[in-house]
């Protein structure tokens, strides 16, 4: 993103209450402070899950965030014990089908995955894609731009999956979804740390500041870049992962969002084009290990 114009089978169904960011007598608000970081009170959600698929090895289940302004759809696999949660947004086009033999393998080595559908992004979950120029017109009226209800929804999905295990819960995204990713770690401390994979900033500060932009306008577009939160994570690490040949968001970008973040930090240059593949998996892992272990 470059351009933001100045401009207004096995059927089990299990319900709970899930609050993030909040007590169930709290009204849901958010702020964005002078260094354009976002605050937000999340309104409770629930859930509904289903089971889809379970062995020895996984459990794997479609969980729906009822959330007050519309459902979520995620998907979640996991063994009996987790280590940690990775809770993954994935980039533009990606399916879960996509993920099945991942889903798999993080679990066999001990490890939980969620994918999270976020809004706007194409697939089972409603919403328009990211549309800075709407969400400003929100903004300015004092409504609810979709970006920070989506991060609402990442933050809800983190308190479900740390209450439901009891172990830690890292925000990983992809592409676009390493965005969304990067903000909500800053955005919620209860993230474990954050993990993101051919991304860097959305350029919208850019953009603003180079017509001119100032006051609300160049506020709210801080509140979108991901490296207004980076430096916030720590000491929470930041592992991010990119390709020096990434044909979609280039190499320099990633190492650029890189630099804000503070130590802990990792920055791993993998083999193939973009977004997360076999290689990156086997890189994290080994990352996970030096924290959790390996399997036994």
């Amino acid at each position: 993103m470059r351009t933001f114009l100045i401009a207004a089978g096995l059927a089990c169904l299990l319900v709970l209450a899930i609050c993030a960011g909040c007590t169930s007598s709290s009204t849901p608000s958010y702020s964005v402070d002078s260094n354009g970081i976002l605050s937000v009170t999340c309104a409770p959600v629930t859930t509904s899950e289903t089971v889809l698929f379970t062995n020895e090895t996984y459990t794997e289940s479609q969980i729906i965030l009822h959330t007050q302004t519309g459902d979520v759809t995620t998907y979640l696999s996991y063994p009996k014990d987790p280590k940690a949660v990775l809770l993954y947004l994935p980039g533009a086009g990606e399916k879960i089908s996509g993920h099945a033999e991942r889903m798999v393998t993080y679990a066999a080595d001990g490890y939980a995955f969620m994918f999270l559908d976020y809004r706007g992004r194409g697939g089972e979950t409603a919403g328009y894609p990211f549309n800075p120029n709407t969400d400003y017109a929100l903004f300015e009226n004092k409504e609810w731009p979709e970006y920070y209800l989506t991060i609402c929804d990442v933050s809800s999905a983190q308190a479900m999956l740390s209450t439901r295990f009891g172990v830690p819960v890292y925000a990983v995204g992809g592409s676009n979804g390493g965005r969304y990713a990067a903000v909500a770690a800053g955005v919620d401390k209860n993230f474990a740390g954050y993990i993101g994979i051919s991304t860097a900033d959305w350029g919208v500060k850019e953009s603003v500041i180079a017509q001119g932009g100032s006051g609300d306008i160049l506020r709210f577009a801080e509140s979108l870049e991901p490296s207004t939160y980076l430096p916030t994570i720590s000491p929470r690490p930041v592992w991010m992962f990119h390709n020096a040949t990434d044909p979609i968001i280039p190499f320099a970008d990633g190492q650029a969002l890189f630099a804000t973040a503070n130590q802990p930090k990792t920055f791993t240059e993998f083999n193939g084009d973009h977004g997360i593949n076999p290689d990156v998996d086997n890189r994290l892992m080994a990352l996970l290990a030096q924290i959790y272990g390996t399997q036994a």
